[in-house]
């Protein structure tokens, strides 16, 4: 299992969520980042959701 890491920001740049996601592939935690995302409203937030090496696995502006 990898950790993953979601981080969704307000307009004004204020962090509204910043979670850790632990998945066993990178499709596995882009579906759940989007899961979590939609569950909260904030799909439509700018999103990002990265690897714990740095690497972007999803991205929305």
């Amino acid at each position: 299992m990898d950790y993953y890491f979601l981080t969704a920001f307000h307009p004004s740049g204020e962090t509204l969520i910043n979670e850790r996601i632990e998945a066993e592939s990178e499709e596995k935690a882009k579906k759940t980042g989007e899961s979590i995302l939609k569950e909260k409203n904030l799909y439509s937030h700018t999103h990002r959701l990265v690897n714990a090496s740095g690497k972007l696995i999803l991205f929305h502006r």
